[in-house]
């Protein structure tokens, strides 16, 4: 890569020989452009289960299968607009799922 003595630019090609894209120099000689890039190689890629993504709130909530007394909990509306919502939890321990209706 060549650059312009007058402004430092990067000569460009012109129709037969080089020259500056803001000055006026032209180069008369061949000018052989030449690039190249390193490339490294990548690292591995952390892989995320569904451990690491728990992000539910805890409560005090026993679970029917293992008597664990901790659950994470979530809402979803099941039922019409106008109804409660149904809650839903999860045991921290054994991933046993239930629902409570209110």
């Amino acid at each position: 890569m060549e650059f312009c003595p007058k402004c430092g630019s990067v000569l460009i090609q012109k129709r037969k020989n080089f020259g500056c894209p803001r000055c006026d120099y032209s180069s008369k000689e061949k000018i052989k452009i030449i690039s190249s890039e390193k490339i490294e190689k990548r690292g591995e890629i952390g892989v995320v289960t569904e451990k690491d993504t728990e992000t539910l709130p805890i409560v005090s909530e026993k679970c029917k299968k293992c008597g664990n007394e901790k659950a994470f909990f979530w809402t979803v509306q099941t039922r019409a607009g106008d109804e409660a919502e149904t809650k839903f939890f999860k045991c921290t321990k054994c991933s046993h799922i239930w629902r409570e209706y209110r």
